[in-house]
């Protein structure tokens, strides 16, 4: 039998990469799944999965907006009766040298990937709570939640940020059932990634696209990047009933690259 047959997951960050393969994967073991995003897009991944045997919505949502993220899960309530499991996955960078790195870089990203964590979180606990039978909480840290890097220091902040609310409202909230939990992706063939080969490649020297990736990728114990369904398959496991004693905890997902 399914695993999450009668669960209801929120993704958001779910249109593409990390967060559509999640998507998949719940499906997949039999939940009912909400795709979230800031663009129409998630729409059309939200019917890919449909297609293919998948109890799916999708929603647009601003994460940083409170309003906007109470209606997503409102949505959830509506099309699915309940929430289960939210993924908090919504997540940006920029990359530029600290003398032109801007104010409102460093707002968005911190808006972004640590406040609208915090508010998913928030809200995901309310409405947990109406059914009292517990549930998951799961946000998308960074290996930069473990070392901070060259031209990101925004970027790093937030995901350090990420590791320090999951652990808080894990011990908030474990008494109800409701465990929080982090991950830490490293490396993963997305269109995140595509963007950071070129903008770190262009600062770091004179590399053709794809070049540095690939130079990074080498540093890798198990030789690849990562893909969205390696990801998809730890957080599915946090979700399961056999991760029931564990929380507050942040795991990486990098096939070695960062031994902490």
């Amino acid at each position: 039998m399914p695993r999450f047959t009668d669960k209801t997951v929120v993704i958001t960050g779910a249109s593409r990469g990390i967060g559509a393969a999640i998507a998949r994967r719940f499906a997949a073991e039999g939940a009912s799944v909400l795709l979230a995003a800031n663009e129409p897009s998630v729409a059309e991944a939200a019917t890919r999965i449909a297609a293919e045997g998948g109890r799916t919505a999708s929603f647009v949502a601003d994460v940083t907006d409170p309003a906007q993220v109470a209606a997503l899960y409102d949505e959830a309530e509506r099309q699915f009766g309940k929430v289960d499991i939210s993924i908090q996955n919504a997540g940006v960078i920029t990359i530029a040298r600290i003398e032109d790195m801007t104010e409102a870089e460093w707002d968005k990203v911190l808006a972004v990937n640590t406040k609208g964590v915090f508010l998913c979180c928030q809200e995901a606990i309310r409405r947990i709570r109406k059914h009292g039978r517990g549930g998951r909480l799961i946000n998308t840290a960074s290996g930069q939640a473990r070392q901070g890097f060259v031209f990101t220091p925004h970027y790093a902040a937030s995901k350090f940020g990420v590791v320090g609310v999951t652990q808080s409202l894990a011990k908030e909230v474990a008494k109800e059932g409701i465990t929080v939990n982090a991950f830490c992706p490293g490396i993963i063939d997305t269109d995140m990634w595509a963007y950071n080969d070129a903008a770190w490649g262009k600062l770091l020297g004179d590399y053709k696209p794809g070049e540095l990736m690939a130079e990074w990728v080498r540093g890798i114990p198990m030789g690849r990047a990562g893909s969205g369904e390696d990801v998809a398959g730890l957080v599915a496991f946090l979700a399961s009933d056999d991760a029931a004693y564990i929380t507050g905890q942040t795991i990486n997902v990098d096939g070695g690259l960062i031994m902490s």
